[in-house]
C-alpha cells in the first residue's frame, strides 16, 4: 500500500477489515491465502481528527431543524408500463473472464473499475487508472460519477443509477454482466466507511451474491445482510459494457432504460422505506430521490429528519464525541445530496458547518472545498469561494463543476 502521512486517510474506503462482520465468506486459492496475508495488514484505532484548514478551528455541532412529517412528495411522471415478463433465471450464475486485484492504499475504486473493464478485454490496472482518477494521494473517495467518467472514456457504455434490488442485479449477472456496487463497510478498530465491490455471481440455494473485493479478495455475501450495506448509498449500481452489448443490456434493463421511469420508481421505493424504517439511512436515500426528482425543498426537509434521527451505531462504532445529527460520522465523504440541497434552498450556514466537519477529517476533500465555495458565493463571501475553488482544482484539477463556478465569478 502507499505510504500516506496522514492518519485520517488511512481509514478511508481503501482500508478495510473484518469480514466477518458482513456476513462474508473467503473463498480463495492457496495463492490467494497467501497474497491476503500480505496485503490485510492491521488498520490502527483512529487517532484524535486534524484540526480543519478552515478559519474555525472546530465546525459548530449540526443542530437538526425542527420539521413537520411531510406526505409523499407528489410524482411528477407516469408510472413505468408493465414489465416485460421477466424471463426464467437459473439459480446460480458466475460471471467468468473477470481478472481480480488487490489494491493499494485508497485505491478501492481504481481497482473495481478496472476489474470492471477487465471483464471485457481491458488489461488496465490501478497503475494505469489511479494517476488519472486520483491526481491527489490524498483523495478519500472517487465517487461512482467519476468512475462512470472514465469508463466512457475508454469507449463503454455506462449505466449509473440508484435503487437497484436484488433482480435485477441477478438478471444481469445471469447475462454475463458484472456489476459494481457502492455499499458500507465497518471494522471493528476504524468503524463505518464506503467500499466498492464487483459482484459475479450469485447462488439462491445459499442465498448468496460472489463479489471481487479489492481488499478482501473473492468472498461471498449473504442476500439480505449485503442489501442492508448496500442501501447506505441508495442501492447505486454501475453497470460497464461495450457498444456490442448495448441491445442486451436494453433487454435487461427494460423499464429502467428509461431515466425518468427509473428514478420515478427509485422514489416510490424510497418513500415506503423511508415510512417503514424510520431512520436515518431510509431518509437519506429519500431525500437523494427527491433531489434527483428536482425538488430541492422536500429533499432539504428530509436531509433534515436524517439528521435528526438516532444514530446506529453498528454502522459507526467509532463515532467521535463531536459528531452530531443521525448519518455515521463518514457519510458526507461520499454523499453529496444534503449539502446540495441545502445550498440550493440558500442554507449556507449549514453546508459551511457540514462541510467544516468533512475538512476536519480530511482537508483534502475536494468535494467539500467545491461545495464550501457554493455557500460562501451565496453568501457574498467572494474572496473566501474563489479560495475553496481553487483549492478543490488544485486537489482535482480536472474538476469541471469547480472549474465552471469559479469562471462564473
Amino acid at each position: 500500500m502507499e505510504g500516506m502521512r496522514s492518519p485520517a486517510l488511512l481509514v478511508t474506503a481503501a482500508l478495510l477489515v473484518g469480514a466477518a462482520a458482513f456476513g462474508v465468506t473467503r473463498f480463495q486459492s492457496g495463492a490467494e491465502v497467501q497474497t491476503t496475508a500480505v496485503e490485510q495488514s492491521a488498520v490502527p484505532a483512529l487517532p484524535p481528527a486534524p484540526e480543519p484548514v478552515e478559519p474555525d478551528p472546530a465546525p459548530e455541532p449540526v443542530t437538526p431543524t425542527p420539521v413537520q412529517v411531510q406526505p409523499p412528495t407528489p410524482e411528477v411522471t407516469p408510472a413505468p408500463p408493465a414489465a416485460t415478463p421477466p424471463r426464467a433465471l437459473p439459480a446460480r450464475a458466475s460471471v467468468s473472464g473477470v481478472r481480480h486485484e488487490y489494491q493499494r492504499l485508497n485505491n478501492c475504486g481504481p481497482v473495481t473499475i478496472g476489474m470492471a473493464l477487465s471483464r471485457w478485454g481491458s488489461a488496465l490496472n490501478q497503475s494505469d487508472i489511479a494517476p488519472k482518477l486520483k491526481p491527489s494521494k490524498g483523495d478519500v473517495n472517487v465517487s461512482p460519477e467519476e468512475l462512470a467518467a472514465f469508463a466512457r472514456a475508454q469507449g463503454m457504455d455506462v449505466h449509473l443509477a440508484r435503487g437497484g434490488d436484488r433482480a435485477l442485479l441477478r438478471s444481469l449477472l445471469a447475462s454475463g454482466i458484472p456489476v459494481i456496487v457502492e455499499t458500507w463497510f465497518v471494522t471493528p478498530d476504524s468503524g463505518g466507511m464506503g467500499h466498492y465491490r464487483l459482484l459475479t455471481g450469485y447462488d439462491d440455494a445459499t442465498g448468496q451474491f460472489s463479489a471481487l473485493d479489492s481488499y478482501l479478495g473473492p468472498l461471498r455475501m449473504d442476500y439480505a445482510k449485503f442489501d442492508e450495506l448496500w442501501r447506505s448509498f441508495g442501492r447505486t449500481f454501475l453497470i460497464v459494457t461495450p457498444p456490442s452489448k448495448r441491445a442486451a443490456l436494453a433487454g435487461v434493463l427494460d423499464w429502467r432504460s428509461n431515466r425518468a421511469q427509473e428514478q420515478a420508481r427509485t422514489l416510490r421505493v424510497a418513500e415506503r422505506e423511508a415510512e417503514r424504517r424510520n431512520d436515518a439511512v431510509g431518509f437519506l436515500t429519500l431525500g437523494q430521490a427527491q433531489l434527483d426528482a428536482g425538488d430541492a425543498r422536500a429533499a432539504a426537509r428530509t436531509f433534515d429528519r436524517a439528521f435528526a434521527a438516532t444514530p446506529d451505531r453498528t454502522l459507526d462504532p467509532t463515532r467521535p464525541a463531536w459528531v452530531q445529527g443521525g448519518l455515521p460520522w463518514r457519510a458526507l465523504w461520499y454523499s453529496f445530496g444534503p449539502l446540495e440541497a441545502y445550498t440550493r434552498t440558500g442554507q449556507y450556514a449549514r453546508v459551511l458547518t457540514l462541510t467544516g466537519a468533512v475538512l476536519r477529517s480530511v482537508p483534502t476533500h475536494e468535494e467539500a472545498h467545491y461545495w464550501r465555495a457554493r455557500a460562501l458565493t451565496g453568501l457574498g463571501r467572494t474572496a473566501e469561494a474563489q479560495a475553496a475553488y481553487h483549492e478543490a482544482l488544485r486537489l482535482r484539477p480536472g474538476y469541471a463543476e469547480a472549474r465552471q463556478a469559479l469562471a462564473a465569478l
